[in-house]
């Protein structure tokens, strides 16, 4: 049956069967007795692996009405831009060309850029091969299993959550400094009583949140549009700065041009790679897309190209327009434009930040909704909010979930106890789609032989543990190049082995050129990127782990389990047909 064959039902509902329709959740007894079958439950819940079809037909009818299929590249292009180019380009850039790269910081957005391309190139096809609204979340259950995808899962519920806050908090201490520059905090509320980094309330961040949020659940064509109109007048912005600081362009300007050589443009390359985050919402647009084999290699890889292009035309305006010791490191692009006797072009720099991540909310908002609602078609956490509005055409249950825990942590938490648990589970999730990326190439259960499958885990093994020691060496100070040379020759070995075995698997569409080394080196510099991160980060990333897995053993091993084994013939049949 498909969801639009399903019995009109009242969208709001709202009862225990609509948020426990398990059998384990039944009566206290059903759960004392599923509490007891954990083990041979969580078993099965980690050997398992989910269908192409299963993600793509079967659990949309837990949404019981369809989304709507409206987007084209135009749009996804469009979307990525919007998404992706927020504040970060003109606050990352100041900070780093003045205290780490220089005018190589050029250099440090082009390495950046080919490290988001590779984890861009893993998205796409996956988005083209199973176009479902779950992105990396479907990706890795068909690929890694129920287990790993729940984590991937509850890390990217984390990484909306976290990120939307952030992107809220920006939006008003950006607002604010417009108004005061002497004080970015004059519109929030300090309450002494509260621990530091909790005490600064802020209303605007909520305000901010829930019109993003609104604009997002009401129409997805609409959201677009609207993004589309503001993404191109930030181009346009872009596009007048850079012809600005190349008119004023002096080569003097980039001696030297790397001031503290190699190690500050790889430094910097570690920072500025956040400005280039936020193209993983769009995937999650594949099921509203009208043609994804077409649509979604151009709106996702064509985009990136663009804004990796545009970032260093940028990094390079600024540097040539002004000496790298003089950029301010808070206001780089602003004061850049004064210095040069153009005030004015300042409140351009600020409005074309507001728009970013105004336009940065919305789409953020889209992907979010789509994440959580293909996690609640899996029963991971309760399918109410797998439900799509037969109007709007919208999940906006699941909208609404992200939209008022964003605006909680948003009104109480500052930017620095936000950044580090979001960098983690970003970087995370793409690390685990280019292995996932790899085992859909090379390994199939039950069909690659026992020599085949050795020899494949263990060079996987070998380029995960050599990424590692790569990372270990550079954060532990060591410069010399033997150990370097030693790692990436066994990084190479371990990749070279997988080429040599059969691909069991290839994509009929759209494929990752240069597989495995291209997935490899995505790996690699995932790894490398999260190992610039401070432990305090890492010590936040566990507990939330901890209480994650809790959930997990508690309710999520359940209530997948019964989904998975209730029913199978009827199951079998559906994706049959």
């Amino acid at each position: 049956m498909d969801v639009q064959d399903s019995p009109r039902k009242s969208y709001w509902r709202c009862s225990k069967q609509d948020f426990f329709p398990e059998p384990s959740f039944k009566d206290l007894s059903s759960y004392r007795t599923a509490l007891f079958q954990i083990c041979p439950r969580l078993k099965d819940r980690l050997l398992s692996r989910s269908t192409e079809t299963h993600e793509l037909v079967t659990l949309r009818r837990e949404s019981e009405n369809p989304m709507q299929k409206c987007l084209t590249w135009w749009d996804l292009m469009w979307m990525s831009f919007g998404s992706v180019v927020g504040s970060g380009i003109f606050v990352i850039t100041g900070q780093e060309a003045r205290d780490n790269a220089g005018p190589a910081i050029v250099l440090s957005y082009a390495l950046s850029g080919f490290s988001a391309l590779l984890s861009v190139f893993c998205y796409t096809e996956f988005a083209v091969e199973i176009p479902a609204a779950g992105g990396s979340f479907s990706y890795l259950r068909v690929e890694l299993g129920d287990f790993i995808a729940y984590l991937a899962a509850g890390n990217i519920l984390l990484e909306a959550v976290i990120g939307a806050a952030g992107l809220g908090r920006s939006w008003s201490s950006y607002f604010a400094s417009m108004i005061n520059s002497k004080n970015p905090d004059f519109l929030r509320i300090k309450i002494d009583s509260f621990a530091d980094g909790f005490n600064l309330l802020d209303p605007l961040a909520v305000v901010v949140l829930l019109v993003a949020n609104s604009i997002a659940m009401s129409g997805t064509k609409r959201t677009s549009f609207l993004n589309w109109i503001a993404s191109i007048a930030t181009a346009f912005i872009i596009a007048f700065i850079i012809v600005v600081g190349f008119i004023h362009f002096k080569s003097s300007n980039l001696v030297p041009y790397f001031p503290k050589g190699a190690e500050g443009v790889f430094v910097s390359a570690a920072v500025v790679y956040w400005a280039y985050t936020g193209f993983d919402m769009v995937a999650t647009m594949a099921e509203e897309t009208k043609n994804p084999s077409k649509d979604i290699p151009i709106g996702l890889v064509g985009s990136m190209s663009i804004i990796t292009v545009v970032y260093c035309l940028m990094a390079l305006a600024l540097t040539g327009m002004v000496k790298y010791t003089e950029i301010d490191p808070n206001a780089a692009y602003s004061v850049a434009f004064a210095q040069i006797g153009m005030n004015w072009a300042s409140y351009l720099v600020s409005i074309c930040a507001l728009k970013g991540m105004t336009t940065s909310l919305m789409v953020g908002s889209l992907g979010q909704g789509r994440y959580t609602t293909q996690i609640a078609r899996s029963h991971m956490i309760p399918p109410w909010f797998a439900r799509v509005h037969p109007k709007t055409g919208t999940p906006i249950n699941a909208t609404l979930l992200t939209t008022i825990l964003s605006a909680i942590v948003a009104f109480f938490s500052s930017l620095d106890v936000l950044s580090s648990v979001f960098s983690i589970c970003t970087l995370l999730i793409f690390m685990l789609l280019a292995v996932a990326l790899l085992v859909r190439r090379y390994y199939v259960k039950d069909v690659t032989s026992k020599n085949d499958s050795v020899t494949f885990f263990v060079s996987l093994f070998t380029i995960v543990g050599s990424s590692i020691g790569v990372t270990a060496l550079w954060n532990s100070g060591v410069r010399g190049w033997i150990g370097y040379v030693v790692a990436s020759v066994i990084w190479c070995s371990g990749t070279l082995g997988i080429s040599l075995l059969h691909k069991h698997r290839v994509p009929k569409v759209w494929g990752v050129p240069l597989v495995p080394w291209l997935p490899s080196l995505s790996i690699a510099m995932n790894v490398f990127l999260l190992g610039s991160l401070d432990y305090q980060a890492f010590l936040r990333f566990i507990i939330c782990s901890a209480v994650m897995i809790l959930y997990y053993l508690m309710v999520g091993v359940h209530a997948t389990y019964d989904v998975a084994h209730q029913n199978p013939k009827e199951t079998e049949a559906e994706e049959g047909r």
